[in-house]
C-alpha cells in the first residue's frame, strides 16, 4: 500500500506504505501542522525507497538461484505450493484483523514492547544470514574458522528427535554480534537507518528463502493479495470525497474507511516494527535526526519479489544464457511501483501498492513469453 498521510501498514509481508507524517510520527492534527516537503525533498525520499525497494528484490533473486542449488539443510527453501498460495490471503486478513483486537483489547505499550523484542531476535538472525557471504570474502584463508553445533534433541535412544540442528562456524559468530549491535541500536532508540538495515535484511532474506513452486502459484498468490490490498486499502476512486470546510474552520482528523471498516488504520498506527523501509523528506534540513518520513511496506516489496526471483531461476532453467523474463519483470516493477507514486500524489489518498504492481509484474513477462511461444512452458 501506499499513502501520504498515514502510518505505515502492520498486515504481515502484503502491507505497505510510502507516507509523510509529522514530527511525533503520528497525523497532523490540521492543515496548519502538517510537514509540507520540499520538492528535492521529496525526490530525495521517495528516489531513495526505490532504490532500497530494488536491492532486495535483485539480490535476493540472484541468491534464490544458488539457495534452490543448496544441499545444506539449514539454507534450505520454504516452498509455497498452490494451496498455500490460495490459504495466504485469508490468513493475512485474519491475522491483520487479530491485531485490530489485540491493540483494541490490551495496552498498546505492552503489545509493542513484546514485538519489539520478537522483531529483534528476527532482526538479528536475518541480518546476520544476509552478511554472511559479505563476511566470508573479507575474511582471509588464514582466518581460524571453527566450526560449531548447536543440537537439541527430545527423548533417548531410538526415540530420540531433533529439536534444533543449527551449524555455524566463527564468521557466523562475528555476524550475530555485528548484528546484535544493530538490534540494539533498533530496540533502544528505533532508529530509522536501524530500521531500514532490519527491513532490508527481512526483505532479502524472504525473496531468497520464500519459493514458489511454478509461475501459476505466483499468479494465485499475487492474484489474491492483489483482492487483499484493495480490499484493505481502498483506492481514490472507491473512496467518498469529503466535502471541504470554510478556511476558518478546522477538521479533526478522519480516518479513511475500508468498506466500513477502520481495522487498518487502527493497527498500522498502533504497530511498532522494522516491517516499513523509511525515509525521510526532511533529511537536507535536519540531517539523520529527521523524523518526517516516507515509507515502503516490505509486502510490497517481498510479494513481488518472490514472484521475481522465481522467474529468474526459470530463465536458469532454460540454459539459454538469457535473463528474459527476470529483466522484464524486474523492468515492470521499477514501473508498477512509480505508477504507485505517481497515483498517490496525483490523488492525495493511500494507494493500495499491489494494485499497480501485480498487473506489472504478471503481465508484462507473459507478454514476453507470449511473443516468444514460450507460455505454455513458463506455465507447465
Amino acid at each position: 500500500m501506499s499513502e501520504t498521510e498515514h502510518v505505515p501498514l502492520s498486515a504481515p509481508e502484503a502491507a505497505a506504505a510510502l507516507n509523510a507524517t509529522d514530527s511525533n510520527g503520528t497525523e497532523a492534527l490540521n492543515a496548519t501542522a502538517k510537514f509540507v516537503a520540499t520538492p528535492e525533498g521529496t525526490a530525495l525520499a521517495y528516489g531513495s525507497l526505490v532504490v532500497m525497494a530494488l536491492l532486495p528484490i535483485f539480490f535476493g533473486a540472484l541468491r534464490s538461484v544458488t539457495c534452490s542449488k543448496s544441499k545444506n539443510s539449514s539454507d534450505a527453501p520454504e516452498t509455497i505450493t498452490g494451496r498455500d498460495a490460495a490459504r495466504f490471503p485469508i490468513i493475512a486478513s485474519c491475522t491483520l484483523f487479530g491485531l485490530y483486537l489485540f491493540f483494541k483489547v490490551f495496552s498498546q505499550e505492552y503489545i509493542n514492547l513484546l514485538l519489539s523484542v520478537y522483531f529483534f531476535v528476527l532482526g538479528v538472525l536475518a541480518l546476520s544470514h544476509t552478511m554472511s557471504p559479505l563476511m566470508s570474502r573479507i575474511f582471509p584463508e588464514s582466518f581460524p574458522n571453527k566450526q560449531y553445533q548447536l543440537l537439541f534433541t527430545q527423548g533417548s535412544g531410538e526415540t530420540k528427535e531433533e529439536i534444533v540442528n543449527y551449524e555455524f562456524d566463527t564468521k557466523t559468530l562475528v555476524c550475530l554480534l555485528i548484528s546484535s549491535v544493530v538490534g540494539f541500536w533498533y530496540l533502544l532508540k528505533k532508529h530509522w537507518i536501524a530500521n531500514n538495515l532490519f527491513g532490508l535484511a527481512f526483505a532479502l532474506n524472504g525473496v531468497e528463502l520464500l519459493h514458489l513452486n511454478n509461475v501459476s502459484t505466483g499468479c494465485i498468490l499475487l492474484g489474491g493479495l492483489f483482492i487483499y490490498d484493495v480490499f484493505w486499502v481502498s483506492p481514490p476512486f472507491l473512496t467518498p470525497p469529503v466535502p471541504p470546510l470554510p478556511s476558518s474552520l478546522t477538521r479533526p482528523p478522519v480516518s479513511p474507511q475500508v468498506f466500513g471498516t477502520n481495522v487498518m488504520v487502527t493497527v498500522a498506527k498502533s504497530f511498532e516494527a522494522p516491517i516499513k523501509l523509511v525515509f525521510p523528506q526532511d533529511l537536507l534540513e535536519k540531517g539523520l535526526g529527521a523524523s518526517n518520513f516516507a515509507m515502503l511496506g516490505l509486502g510490497d516489496i517481498v510479494i513481488p519479489g518472490i514472484f521475481i526471483a522465481l522467474l529468474l531461476r526459470f530463465d536458469v532453467s532454460l540454459k539459454k544464457n538469457s535473463r528474459t523474463y527476470f529483466y522484464s519483470s524486474f523492468l515492470a516493477y521499477i514501473f508498477g511501483l512509480g505508477l504507485t507514486i505517481f497515483v498517490m500524489h496525483t490523488f492525495k489518498h493511500a494507494q493500495p501498492a499491489l494494485l499497480y504492481l501485480v498487473p506489472a509484474c504478471v503481465g508484462f513477462p507473459v507478454l514476453v513469453a507470449l511473443l516468444k511461444g514460450e507460455l505454455m512452458e513458463m506455465f507447465r
